[in-house]
């Protein structure tokens, strides 16, 4: 029996993809810890995992970088940050090793100061990815800029400049803090950002093609286990069962970003349309100044998992979570990317044929009407998209990857 310690950051987006594997494990008969986001905890205790609150002094650094005005300024206000959380996030892991004596730890790969100080513990450690990957690559366009790859000598000449650029902003914006809390546990320096995905004995990626583009030359460490949707249980509302026009989900970020015009402006777009329109506002339900009436209905919050089987298109901020749930489920979307990793998951989605995207600067009623119009056509795209997605995923996959970071021996001890 092998003990695990898995640390997430205070999100949900962040904790519920890992839900399916960890359950997994114990399944088979190993131990699993987790540290998350406190008003989660409860939540995760009721389907039978060990969950435990990470400090509040995590939870009290909250992201600001929608306050930003430039692209360049939300990454470095994001990534200094998460940085001010790692000042926490380290100690809290540590804290939590000494409690529950783990093998293993399965580490978030924005909790930076947990990464390092799982590093100084000596401990094996996977760092885990609820999202597209950040990494060169043989054919894939730099990171974060949402660009269309390509297969042309010019095209290849071109991502190799713009990879070196993306590596220099994440780099100013993130090794000044980030080797501060490494040699405060005597660590050597970063001299990249990538070498983080290089620090650790596994990367454990929890998405895959169409999500993900085709790779040749990934590290060995680099595993794919696919998207790993997860809802908490729930009963089913009984409105949905009403009869009536198709649903339409609008959702804002579960992570606070500032998006509540884009629930705006879909009320606006839809409201006269043939469609139910469902919002589901998180912590944007409070400063979005809506309410349900006509074709509209407003919630803080509603499963998506009850909800997507009887939506004809999802129009979001291309969070991960949606996104991936959307897809699987085989419904198009319409994607509005306010920032973060955003950009990159749109042009994923309409790689895959599974959906458009709106840049928020583009965001009107006229054209997010005809975006949807445009997604719903795309409905063949998405269900061949949810089948290459459901494919590659499972939790299966995912307790293998954490199982092996341990050692064959340990991963061949199945009860």
């Amino acid at each position: 029996m092998t003990t695990f310690l898995a640390y997430t950051s205070p999100a949900a987006g962040h904790v519920f993809p890992l839900v399916p594997g960890l359950l997994e494990l114990q399944r088979r008969g190993h131990r699993v810890h987790l540290r998350t986001a406190p008003d989660l905890v409860d939540t995760l205790r009721a389907v039978g995992l060990d969950a435990a609150p990470v400090s509040p002094d995590v939870v009290r650094i909250e992201p600001t970088d929608y306050r930003a005005e430039t692209d360049a300024a939300r990454l470095h206000s994001g990534q200094v940050d998460l940085i001010e959380r790692g000042r926490f996030d380290g100690p809290d892991l540590a804290a939590a090793i000494a409690e529950t004596e783990p093998d293993v730890l399965l580490v978030d790969s924005i909790a930076y100061g947990a990464l390092s100080t799982a590093q100084a513990s000596g401990l094996p450690t996977a760092l885990l990815l609820p999202s597209v990957l950040p990494w060169p690559g043989r054919g894939i366009p730099p990171y974060g800029l949402g660009l269309k790859p390509g297969r042309g000598p010019l095209t290849r000449v071109r991502d190799g400049l713009l990879w070196k650029v993306v590596e220099r902003m994440f780099g100013k914006a993130m090794l000044p803090g980030l080797n501060e809390l490494r040699a405060g546990l005597g660590l050597a320096p970063f001299r990249s950002p990538l070498d983080q995905w290089s620090a650790v004995d596994a990367v454990i990626v929890m998405t895959s093609e169409p999500l993900e583009y085709p790779r040749t030359d990934l590290p060995a460490h680099f595993t794919f286990v696919g998207a790993q949707p997860w809802d908490p249980p729930s009963d089913r509302p009984a409105w949905l069962d009403e009869p009536g026009d198709p649903w339409v989900l609008v959702t804002c970020s579960t992570d606070y970003q500032g998006d509540e015009d884009l629930a705006r402006v879909a009320v606006e777009a839809l409201r006269d349309e043939p469609v139910r329109v469902l919002l589901t506002l998180a912590d944007a339900y409070d400063g979005a100044g809506l309410t349900s009436g006509g074709n509209v209905r407003v919630e803080r919050f509603v499963p998506h998992g009850h909800v997507l089987p009887e939506c004809a298109a999802v129009v979001c901020h291309g969070g991960f979570g949606i996104v991936s749930k959307a897809m699987a489920s085989g419904v198009p979307s319409v994607v509005v990317p306010f920032g973060r990793d955003q950009p990159e998951i749109a042009r994923r989605v309409t790689e895959a044929g599974a959906g458009v995207s709106l840049k928020p600067k583009q965001l009107s009623a006229d054209a997010l009407r005809a975006a949807v119009v445009e997604a719903r056509a795309l409905a063949p795209g998405a269900q061949r998209a949810a089948a290459v997605l459901r494919e590659n995923g499972g939790a299966g996959r995912f307790a293998a990857a954490a199982l092996s970071v341990a050692g064959s021996q340990v991963a061949g001890c199945k009860p």
